[in-house]
């Protein structure tokens, strides 16, 4: 019997240097060996009779053929489940990756290692680690059907990734996941909504970060972070009280926000332009247009919206002022919500464009209250490879201006 891998990204090549896998990929050909004698297989090779377990990347979805032919198929974290030490998940719809750096942050001293979503497979960890701290996907949630963490935080869920789910339910099932495997003695902190779904462990409640704050005894007032980064370094408080018993709010205070979120800089007429790319959902565009509402905003959104319905962030754009600038593969799509709402928009399609429009558009007083912001609610890959390069090239644009 053999072991099979779906797919070759970073969770499997990172799997696969242990040797003794079949791996396929739709990128594979004619069939072969890698160096650590794996074989590369074209899809069709797959036997689901000769296969003992069936471990896919991530991103597989369920209705791809491999998945739906596979009989034993687990996740990354049900395969290292057996060493897994303590561990932390972090899930929900916006914030995760903050909330995993900053209680990374805080705990890296006691002894913890920060993986999973967040860029560094299960396999690349250290097993001998106190603490793993996992970002921790729907698309992972979906496949894991054993491992289960001591300490379960979901941030606020809202639609995302629909087109692979296939519908909100389904994402919101795959989110709460943990819940029913999770044993007595764990901990799961999720939003008030569903805080009283059955589980082993305790469950707690919140409704908003200052809620969470009082449950914890936390001191809102000695965080330097703000709204939306406020509610992620609530969360990783409460991950050091629980597990030390107390709150370091100066190492806290010390941790940088990563690049590309909510990132504001000046242009050369000293305008104000923010790169959020990292935005790729409705919830991070609404909790940025919380941030400068304020303001006049000059609105980048666009890109591959993964099926969800973007009414939710033209509801709240109504209300402010506001000027959209539509990018990406959904720009005919956002233009026509733009005249449903009422609300000014210039058809771009490219980020370039978009960003000379804004620039033609905003005063070049540097007094004025105006802000440019690229929060696409979308994801990237349509016309980038990554959000990451999507924002690169947002500045590089306006510093060309």
């Amino acid at each position: 019997m053999k072991k099979s891998l779906f797919g070759y990204g970073l969770t499997t090549k990172a799997l696969a240097k242990s040797g003794g896998w079949d791996i396929y990929d739709d990128n594979f050909e004619i069939c072969s060996v890698d160096e650590f004698g794996n074989n590369l297989l074209n899809p069709a090779k797959f036997d689901p009779n000769l296969s003992e377990l069936e471990i896919p990347s991530p991103g597989f979805p369920p209705h791809h053929n491999l998945i739906k032919s596979a009989k034993n198929l687990i996740s990354e974290y049900d395969y290292f489940e057996p060493v897994m030490p303590k561990s932390i998940w972090i899930s929900g719809t916006n914030g995760k990756t903050t909330t995993t750096k900053m209680t990374q942050w805080l705990l890296e001293p006691h002894g913890s290692v920060m993986g999973g979503n967040v860029g560094t497979p299960l396999a690349n960890l250290d097993k001998k680690a106190k603490i793993w701290i996992l970002e921790t996907s729907s698309f992972t949630l979906h496949y894991t059907n054993h491992a289960k963490p001591n300490i379960y935080f979901l941030l606020p869920i809202t639609p995302d990734h629909l087109s692979w789910h296939g519908s909100m339910s389904e994402y919101e099932k795959a989110k709460l996941k943990p819940l029913s495997m999770m044993s007595e003695g764990n901990i799961a902190i999720v939003p008030d909504i569903y805080a009283h779904r059955a589980s082993a462990a305790k469950v707690v409640g919140y409704k908003d970060e200052f809620d969470l704050a009082a449950k914890f005894d936390i001191d809102i007032q000695k965080i330097d972070f703000k709204t939306p980064f406020l509610m992620d370094a609530v969360f990783a408080l409460c991950a050091a009280k629980l597990i030390f018993g107390y709150a370091n709010y100066d190492l806290l205070n010390k941790f940088v926000i990563e690049a590309h979120k909510l990132e504001e800089f000046k242009d050369a007429y000293l305008r104000l332009w923010v790169d959020d790319t990292k935005a790729t959902n409705l919830d991070a565009t609404l909790q940025a247009l919380k941030k400068y509402k304020d303001k006049k905003i000059h609105i980048i959104l666009g890109g591959d919206d993964k099926g969800v319905d973007l009414n939710p962030v033209f509801e709240a754009l109504k209300p402010l002022t506001v000027v959209i600038y539509a990018i990406g593969s959904n720009t005919d799509k956002l233009v026509d919500l733009s005249a449903k709402f009422d609300i000014k928009c210039v058809k771009c399609e490219f980020l370039e464009v978009a960003v000379k429009n804004i620039s033609q558009n905003m005063s070049k007083d540097k007094n004025s209250n105006e802000i440019a912001l690229l929060s696409p609610a979308c994801a990237s890959l349509d016309q980038f490879k990554s959000y990451a390069q999507r924002g690169d090239l947002f500045k590089k644009y306006v510093k060309e201006l």
